[in-house]
């Protein structure tokens, strides 16, 4: 009888744990603000990464032409504000 209470306990601590939301940490890609400005010139991609549960702040990476080097560039940044202003209104031109 002992026995049987304690698979049912151990069943019962197992459905709870597995139930549970665990938050990961540290997933984002930028660790600090990041930059206000690059060079157009000097920038290969521009990749944009929206809040989401593993990060809850919009990321912005920039990959440089010369060495491959991917900086973080501030979201709330004149020139940030003005790239992603402008890449939505080339893709509504587009559609």
């Amino acid at each position: 009888m002992k026995s049987a209470a304690v698979i049912l306990l151990a069943c019962l601590l197992f459905v709870d744990v597995k139930g549970m939301v665990v938050y990961p940490r540290g997933r984002c890609k930028c660790k600090d603000e990041g930059v206000k400005f690059i060079p157009p010139k000097q920038i290969e991609k521009i990749e944009v990464y929206p809040p989401s549960s593993s990060c809850q702040h919009m990321e912005i990476i920039a990959t440089m032409k010369e060495n491959g080097e991917a900086k973080c560039l501030n979201p709330e940044s004149k020139f940030s504000k003005n790239f992603i202003k402008n890449a939505q209104q080339e893709k509504r031109i587009l559609e």
